[in-house]
């Protein structure tokens, strides 16, 4: 009655019912340090904002719901920003146990080259070991990287990767010669399912966190800039990134180099008094018991050890500590 008899009509109306002041708002200079941060990394959510905030000394730091809300607020969200699923994860348990490398896939320079991004994972920290840039797909490059790698942080146990080149066979099989060059190492390649990209995980997790925060806010000129950004993308993904999978630490804080070093030169092949022992000749093959065997393309100027099994004329050959074919002298020789 008071606001009719006081402006007759136009008090009938409806009001707002925002409180006359908000004193549970989010202080504006602690927003710009939300802003700021997320200008910085740009592909960051609420709750890695609210971690890394927190590691970097801030007194103050909003919770993870209210930096998104502060995000939207200022339409810092794209519009089909959903939560992701949640997925059972399985780690080794000590550093060094398992790598993951695979090749993201090419990406167009403004150069008109293409560039092959290279990361190299360790499964139990997800400290990333190496992101090369590299201007293709093949055997020399790769092993460039795994050396320098194998230099700094010395050998792991396994090297998990998909079976396309240049770490699967192709033609006629066999192993590569990648392959024969990691198990000189101690080293046991290890391959993804066909058609199952979920076995390396956390490399093609990876992936996606490369797209989104080196790529999509930023051109890359050439071959050297694009290095130039994974370099800077590498120090933050291993020292700052908080990660939820290690509750939100940085892989940096589990992680520690390998007590294997990197062998120089490559230890001598090696096999027992009772091995018969063949070189691996032009085509990939041996001969054995007057017949030419294939064995391994990649294998090409190596030594094999040819034993025999419980099984009369029956033998396996072995490449260092791997079995890599069987030979059946009871069957007839292939033409």
């Amino acid at each position: 009655m008071t606001r009719y008899q006081a402006t007759g009509l136009a008090g009938l109306a409806d009001r707002s019912r925002r409180p006359g002041s908000s004193p549970g708002r989010t202080p504006a200079a602690l927003e710009q340090t939300v802003l700021a941060a997320r200008a910085a990394h740009p592909a960051w959510g609420g709750r890695k904002l609210h971690h890394f905030l927190r590691q970097q000394g801030h007194a103050a730091v909003p919770a993870p719901s209210t930096i998104t809300a502060i995000l939207a607020r200022h339409d810092q969200l794209s519009p089909d920003a959903t939560t992701p699923a949640r997925w059972q994860r399985f780690e080794h348990p000590a550093p060094n146990d398992l790598w993951q490398l695979d090749f993201q896939g090419h990406r167009a320079l403004e150069d008109g080259q293409r560039v092959h991004p290279l990361p190299i994972l360790d499964d139990h920290s997800r400290f990333l070991l190496a992101l090369a840039a590299c201007p293709d797909e093949r055997q020399a490059g790769v092993q460039a990287v795994l050396t320098r790698c194998f230099q700094r942080y010395g050998l792991p146990r396994i090297l998990l990767c998909d079976n396309g080149p240049p770490w699967g066979p192709s033609g006629r099989g066999g192993i590569t010669a990648l392959e024969a060059w990691l198990l000189r190492l101690g080293i046991a390649p290890w391959h993804g399912e066909f058609y199952h990209p979920q076995t390396q995980g956390k490399v093609e997790r990876l992936h996606r966190t490369i797209a989104a925060e080196v790529f999509a806010h930023r051109a890359v000129p050439d071959l050297a800039c694009c290095q130039t950004h994974f370099a800077t993308f590498r120090q933050t993904y291993n020292h700052e990134r908080p990660h939820e999978a290690l509750a939100y630490a940085v892989p940096a804080s589990r992680y520690a180099a390998s007590p294997r070093p990197f062998p120089d030169p490559l230890p001598e092949i090696t096999y027992g008094p009772d091995d018969a022992v063949r070189l691996v000749r032009g085509q990939g093959a041996i001969s054995f018991h007057n017949r030419i065997v294939f064995i391994s393309r990649g294998l090409i100027g190596l030594p094999v050890a040819v034993r025999p099994t419980t099984t009369d004329g029956v033998f396996q050959v072995v490449f260092c500590q791997r079995q890599v074919a069987t030979i059946d002298l009871t069957t007839p020789a292939e033409v």
